[in-house]
């Protein structure tokens, strides 16, 4: 149900892709459309599961991307693979330390580490807030066809820290997953990014999806290719202009993956060291050493985005209550945040 579980399929950074399944239709096959052909022959397989999958180009047929209308024919062959090695087994709790923000019966809510990676997944099957989960609490729920990842309604990448909402019960993880679908949820970012947009306020509308050319890569999809991008808008409102580099509050509307970091990219100001968008080199600024040096300075002590999921508000599951949370930015963002603030007051 949830937008962001559907996502959960594509957040892996690496971009190899592991056969799941190889099915051959039959000679006597009817042309029917894809969706359909697979409900009946993979288990646990919705229609919308595998539309998502079509979209990230999970599934091919006779080795080509398909659109998710496409209809199957006689002695077609159809490959269904993951950006993870098929995997069985349980996740193996570990005791690593949760910073935890709020918890009652139903809900958890905790202030997640940046490097911590959500769930386990293809070179990172120990470490993970998952593992963590599955020490701390017993028994906490899994949504269907997403087995593993007990709790989980969303997530966010492994390098941006910040606020998520746990799931403890069947109850609340359905309630949950029923206001991300409905974008009922609200949750806000901090970024810093290079540059100084335009309009102090703006909204991006721009659909999303994987990049044919490099698998971890999220790009908007325009022209021909727009039909075949995922729905994705961010709203964004500058903070703190700060000559070379900006301060913004991103509202997520959509939950795609790495959204607010492709979006910034594409509205030509990349998230401030997000070295998979191009945000780690020097894109605003003088040539004079001494600016490369303060740069490079600020890289070393934030070695990762600079995107913090600062706030997070939702209807509590039972008591209907609205909660909101909000959080302090973590020790290295706030140290850059400062250095640039001195910067450009003394130089």
């Amino acid at each position: 149900m949830s937008e962001e579980i559907n996502d959960f399929a594509g957040e892996q950074d690496d971009d190899a892709l592991f056969e799941h399944h190889r099915i051959v239709a039959d000679k006597g096959q009817s042309l029917l459309r894809i969706d359909k052909f697979l409900c009946d022959r993979l288990p646990n397989a919705s229609r919308s599961k595998i539309q998502d999958a079509i979209h990230n180009g999970f599934i091919l047929v006779n080795n080509q991307p398909i659109k998710p209308n496409y209809k199957v024919h006689p002695l077609d062959v159809i490959t269904v693979s993951l950006p993870e090695p098929p995997r069985s087994g349980e996740v193996k709790p570990e005791n690593i330390p949760l910073n935890i923000v709020f918890e009652d019966e139903h809900v958890l809510v905790l202030n997640k580490e940046p490097g911590m990676v959500v769930h386990p997944g293809y070179n990172n099957w120990e470490g993970t807030l998952v593992n963590a989960l599955v020490y701390h609490f017993q028994q906490l729920p899994e949504m269907q066809g997403n087995e593993g990842r007990p709790g989980l309604v969303h997530r966010i990448d492994k390098d941006t820290s910040g606020l998520m909402v746990i799931a403890k019960t069947e109850v609340a993880m359905m309630s949950l997953a029923r206001q991300f679908f409905h974008h009922t949820i609200e949750r806000t970012y901090y970024a810093l990014v290079w540059g100084e947009p335009k309009e102090p306020k703006g909204t991006i509308n721009a659909p999303l999806g994987r990049s044919p050319k490099d698998r971890r890569i999220t790009m908007v999809y325009e022209g021909d290719m727009a039909p075949y991008g995922r729905h994705a808008v961010t709203h964004y409102e500058v903070i703190q202009s700060l000559r070379y580099i900006s301060l913004l509050k991103c509202r997520l509307e959509t939950g795609r993956t790495h959204q607010i970091r492709a979006h910034m990219k594409y509205l030509g100001h990349p998230l401030f060291n997000d070295a998979t968008y191009g945000g780690d080199q020097i894109l605003k600024g003088t040539p004079f050493s001494k600016y490369r040096a303060f740069v490079e300075n600020c890289f070393s002590l934030m070695p990762r985005q600079a995107l913090h999921a600062k706030s997070l508000g939702f209807e509590h599951p039972v008591s209907k209550q609205y909660m909101q949370f909000d959080s302090e930015l973590p020790a290295d963002f706030r140290a850059v945040l400062e250095k640039w603030e001195h910067y450009v007051t003394y130089n």
